[in-house]
Order: structure tokens, then C-alpha cells, then sequence
């Protein structure tokens, strides 16, 4: 039998002593942990004090009630089980005790087995949201290392998903912008799934000329080319039974990209040279900073394929979406670089936090480096700070505003008036971002299809 401890810790709040007698002995013998407590108040004492796995407590009891237990239970310690005896109850007790989140309600006079088997599941109830929830936190821990890291509603609910998203067998597509930490995202996506012990194997589709890169992810056979003195293995075969990551794959020349869908649809291809199949089980995480969908639909990007590679897409949020995650990335940073004493002015944190970090992550970790560098005395001051994070507020966009709002007698022109302003806001969001498009169409809050026809509209380039 496992120790008392391993099964489940529970507390019997019965004022009866028979009745308690009877409960401590019958949950002893199935090996639970158990403690009581002969009425309300004692039982509360007892729940401030300790965390129980299953409270089951009487309604009916001097000084404090069931209902008052069961409160206490809900203030100090959610997750626990709470489980209402009594023999006087009515139809409004239980419904008043499921209100307020009790597992089950029992009648007395009830027999042993049912007290067993409602325990039983609800133990198993309990265990298996302390494991989903250690589980979270492992997450939330472990891959802070990775620089996974963020306290804000946008990674949180990016990071819960994770395990879910690992379980699967099915290809994701990791959408965001360059330096937000797409491979990071896919590495935990391989390391938390039953591939785990297997390889993952990444390339950037986009550092590579086309025929290298197909002999790098399908390999060759010997005299394929000059220069193949042997047979060769590609990175699919490399990989298989693991992950593979395809980064940038919107920049996959189109031949690869039929030969890519081969192996989506049937798992085979052929090395350079070849002519046998090459089977492998290999889960495809890819990556791209463009949106795929534009790019499939203006005929640079197979549709058949980005269908194919979007069956689970996941987003990671720019920096700027989630700036209170700022002060923990500089922190992480100082512990990478084993830097102990220095610490930012609360100004300079400001600063930070109020720039637009394009580059992300990346581009801030490259600050900080620069900044660790230069700065030699313990406290980081706004002047420590680069020159374009300094001189940022005063270049911020000032914004366009309409000289008068008055009208003629005469009338105005009001669709030439508007055109005039959405195209100075067009010109100026460009002049920003040095001219990346995507950026601008970002700090208009537009999509870049839009923003590309309203370029093309008054023939901006």
C-alpha cells in the first residue's frame, strides 16, 4: 500500500463522535491520511492552518455551520474537495451548498461504499488538477530559462496552451515578427511532447540558395551532382520520429515547396539522385514573420500548403503588445550575463517600456548587452541608455490634426479632405518605421493588405 500521505490528506469536520469514529476509521483503512475536527470552529482552525485534499464536514453543528466551513474552504484553499453530510437536509441545503462550490452533497443514514467510491473520484478529481496545474507550472518555470518569460495575459495564455498544442500530432504553423522568439516557442512545443527523446532538427529556409537547401532537407545520393562523392542523409531523415523546424518557410523556393507538401500529405521523398522513397515520421513546426495567408493568396506561397502547415497556428505577440514583460526580460538578462549589481532607475525602466522595441526581444536583449558594456557604475540612468532609446520621445510622430473645422458658406470637400489626412498618416508611419511596410500597417492598426492598397490608392512607395 503507498504512505497515507502519497493516496490523500482529509479532514472529517463531524460535531457526532460516533459519526466521526466511523469516517476516521473507514478512510484510515483505505490508506488516506486523516484529520478531524468535532465541530465548525475547529474545523476552520484546522483548514487555515493546513491544505487538505477533501474537506467532508456535517451541515448541521454548533458554533459555525457546514455552510461556514465550506466557505472558509473556498477563501483559503480553492482546489480542495468539499463534500456536505447530514441528516436533516433539504432540497434548498443542497442546492445552496452546490452554489458555493461543494463537490457533492450526502444524505445520512449512507452506506460504506458510497462514501468510498464518491471519495475515490473525487480524489482522483483533485490529483488531476494539482498534476495539470504542476504541470503549468513547470511550464511557466522552465522554460523562463528559454527566455519564454512574461507575466502578461498575452504569453500566459500563450504558454497554457503549450501542452495541448504538444500532445497533438499535427503541424503548426508559429506566426510572428522577427526577434519574438518562434524557435524558443517550437522547442518547447517538441520538449514538452512524447517526441521529447527524439531529435529536433531546425533550418532557416531563408539562410540558404535553393539547391542547397533542398539537398540539406532531402540529402543525395552519391554522383547526383559534382561534388556528391557519397550518399547523404537530409535533415527529414535526420530527424525522424522527432521535430523538425522550418523558420522563415515563406521563403521556401516554390519546387521545395511541392516537395515539402509530399511529405506532409504521405510522410516520403526522394534524395537528390534518387529513386526509392524515403519514409519518415517527423512533426513539422514551421515559422514565418510574413502574413502566409497574403502570401498564398497573391500566388507567392502554395494555398495547398499553407493549409497543410496551418493546422495548429500558434502567435506569438510582438514586445510592444506586452511591455510589462519588459522589467522580467532585463532581469533575465543581467542573471544570463551574471550581472549582480547594477540595477535601472525607475526612469530608465520607463524609457524602456515606452520604446516600441521593433526588433523584440532580440532587439532588447542586444540593449541590454550594449548597455551592461558601457555602463560601469551600479545604477543604469536614462543617460546610460542608447542614443535611440534616449532621443525616442522626442521622435515620436506628432499627430495630424485638421488646421480648422470651419466650413464655408460655400461647402468643403470632405472625401478630399480625408484622403489628405490618410495619406499624411501613410507617409509619416513610413518615415517611423525607415520604410518597413509591415511596422507601418502595425502602428495604423491596419492589415498589410490594407495598407498595401492604400499605398497603391495614391501612389505611395
Amino acid at each position: 500500500m503507498k504512505d497515507s500521505k502519497d493516496k490523500g490528506k482529509i479532514l472529517v469536520v463531524e460535531d457526532e463522535k460516533s459519526m466521526n469514529d466511523i469516517l476516521m476509521m473507514l478512510l484510515e483503512g483505505e490508506g488516506y491520511e486523516v484529520v478531524s475536527a468535532y465541530d465548525g470552529s475547529q474545523g476552520i482552525d484546522a483548514i487555515k492552518k493546513d491544505i487538505f485534499d477533501i474537506v467532508i464536514t456535517d451541515i448541521k453543528m454548533p458554533k459555525q455551520d457546514g455552510f461556514a466551513v465550506l466557505r472558509s474552504v473556498k477563501e483559503t484553499s480553492p482546489e480542495t474537495i468539499v463534500l456536505m453530510v447530514t441528516a436533516f437536509g433539504t432540497t434548498e441545503d443542497a442546492i445552496d451548498a452546490m452554489k458555493l462550490g461543494a463537490y457533492d452533497y450526502i444524505n445520512k443514514p449512507f452506506k460504506i461504499d458510497e462514501i468510498r467510491l464518491i471519495v475515490k473520484n473525487a480524489l482522483e478529481k483533485r490529483l488531476l488538477k494539482r498534476e495539470v496545474k504542476n504541470l503549468r507550472e513547470q511550464i511557466l518555470t522552465t522554460y523562463r530559462l528559454d527566455n519564454i518569460i512574461g507575466k502578461s495575459k498575452p504569453m500566459q495564455e500563450l504558454l497554457m496552451t503549450l501542452p495541448k498544442i504538444a500532445d497533438s500530432i499535427s503541424s503548426v504553423l508559429i506566426m510572428g515578427e522577427s526577434g519574438c522568439g518562434k524557435e524558443l516557442i517550437a522547442r518547447a512545443i517538441h520538449n514538452l511532447s512524447k517526441r521529447a527523446s527524439k531529435d529536433f532538427v531546425a533550418i532557416n529556409c531563408a539562410a540558404l540558395p535553393e539547391g542547397l537547401l533542398e539537398s540539406e532537407l532531402f540529402g543525395f545520393m552519391k554522383g547526383a551532382f559534382t561534388g556528391a562523392a557519397s550518399n547523404k542523409e537530409g535533415l527529414f531523415e535526420v530527424a525522424n520520429n522527432g521535430s523538425i523546424f522550418l523558420d522563415e518557410i515563406g521563403d521556401m523556393p516554390a519546387s521545395l515547396q511541392a516537395k515539402l507538401l509530399r511529405v506532409l500529405e504521405d510522410g516520403t521523398f526522394r534524395r537528390i539522385g534518387g529513386i526509392k522513397d524515403v519514409t519518415v515520421d517527423v512533426r513539422i513546426i514551421s515559422a514565418t514573420n510574413k502574413y502566409l495567408k497574403d502570401e498564398a493568396e497573391a500566388g507567392r506561397f502554395r494555398s495547398d500548403l499553407y493549409y497543410r502547415l496551418n493546422v495548429i497556428p500558434v502567435m506569438i505577440p510582438p514586445l510592444r503588445e506586452r511591455k510589462e514583460d519588459i522589467p522580467l526580460l532585463i532581469e533575465h538578462f543581467f542573471e544570463k550575463h551574471g550581472v549582480k549589481d547594477k540595477k535601472f532607475t525607475q526612469d530608465a525602466i520607463s524609457l524602456m517600456m515606452s520604446y516600441p522595441w521593433h526588433g523584440n526581444v532580440r532587439e532588447l536583449e542586444n540593449s541590454v548587452e550594449r548597455i551592461l558594456t558601457f555602463t560601469d557604475t551600479p545604477s543604469i540612468s536614462v543617460n546610460d541608455l542608447p542614443e535611440e532609446i534616449r532621443s525616442y520621445v522626442a521622435r515620436k510622430a506628432e499627430p495630424v490634426s485638421v488646421n480648422s473645422t470651419q466650413i464655408s458658406p460655400e461647402g468643403v470637400n470632405l472625401d478630399s479632405i480625408l484622403e489628405d489626412i490618410e495619406m499624411r498618416y501613410l507617409k509619416r508611419s513610413l518615415e517611423i518605421t525607415g520604410g518597413i511596410k509591415t511596422d507601418a500597417a502595425r502602428l495604423l492598426n491596419i492589415s498589410f493588405r490594407q495598407f498595401r492598397h492604400r499605398l497603391k490608392k495614391y501612389g505611395i512607395d
